[in-house]
């Protein structure tokens, strides 16, 4: 007889899994229902407010005459002299800071700041649409620096600085012959109900004609601070991980100059505090 080899019996294919279908036609339709091209419907709504704007402008400077005054005399220099409206958060810094800090260093700050945010800005969210929740940090900034600290200082400079740059409420007359005794001191030489606290005690000590005392706590403010609040939380912050020592410094200096102009008001108004540390070439 014949011998009879047995087949071997192919092995089963695996069977296939689902496989991903690319997205049809009415799926692509339903993922692009929420979007509106710039053109027409963005550019056509901001001509519109554009032209309302105008329409309301135009009739507002028809109807309302501008607050003119007389033409300018060099030989009778107006009481108050203020600079106009935008300039006039310039002119209420003055107030609390050095000219050098107020004129310079702050608005220079500012502008360099402005341009520098989109190489710090490590949040991808918030592109292409409105969020708070994903971005508060940053709109929360740029809120407090434009509307409560800008705008604010706009609206003290016009409505409550009067005669001699003296705060009149906006119903008070202004009285050219008012006189306010403010004595103004420096921070070392704060003297709290005769105590000699906090500083006066000390004697304001120098080194080299700067002083010891409002240099400390500069460099406390504004190198010890963030120093230690970055050494303090990066291990268990992924915001301060991502950042990474450069951007974080950078951001660092900018809040902190920022948040030095409340500290400033609040120091000048509250306790007649003008200076925080005096040297020979600058004063903070």
């Amino acid at each position: 007889m014949a011998e009879v080899k047995a087949t071997p019996t192919p092995p089963a294919k695996a069977r296939p899994g689902p496989t991903k279908l690319a997205p049809t036609s009415a799926v692509k339709k339903g993922q692009l229902e929420d979007r509106l091209h710039v053109w027409p419907f963005l550019v056509r709504n901001e001509w519109i407010c554009t032209l309302i704007v105008m329409v309301l402008v135009t009739v507002w400077s028809i109807v309302i005459n501008a607050p003119l005054e007389e033409p300018a005399n060099p030989a009778n220099t107006p009481n108050p002299s203020k600079a106009p409206w935008y300039f006039l958060g310039l002119q209420e810094m003055l107030v609390y800071f050095d000219p050098w800090m107020a004129g310079v260093v702050l608005p220079t700050l500012i502008i360099v700041g402005l341009m520098v945010l989109p190489y710090i800005d490590i949040n991808p969210k918030g592109n292409g649409y409105y969020t708070f929740r994903e971005r508060p940090f940053a709109i929360t900034m740029f809120l407090f620096g434009f509307l409560i600290l800008w705008i604010s200082l706009i609206m003290l400079g016009v409505f409550f600085r009067g005669p001699g740059w003296n705060l009149f409420w906006p119903w008070n007359r202004w009285d050219p012959h008012k006189v306010v005794a403010l004595t103004n001191v420096d921070l070392p030489y704060l003297d709290i109900g005769g105590t000699g606290l906090p500083f006066k005690w000390m004697g304001n000590p120098k080194i080299l004609g700067v002083e010891v005392i409002g240099l400390t706590l500069s460099v406390i403010y504004m190198l010890v601070l963030p120093v230690a609040y970055y050494l303090w939380k990066k291990p268990t912050s992924p915001t301060l991980q991502a950042l990474g020592p450069v951007r974080y410094g950078i951001v660092a200096l900018l809040f902190l100059t920022m948040m030095s102009l409340p500290l400033k008001i609040v120091l000048r108004l509250a306790f007649n505090i003008k200076y925080v540390w005096v040297t020979p070439w600058f004063n903070i």
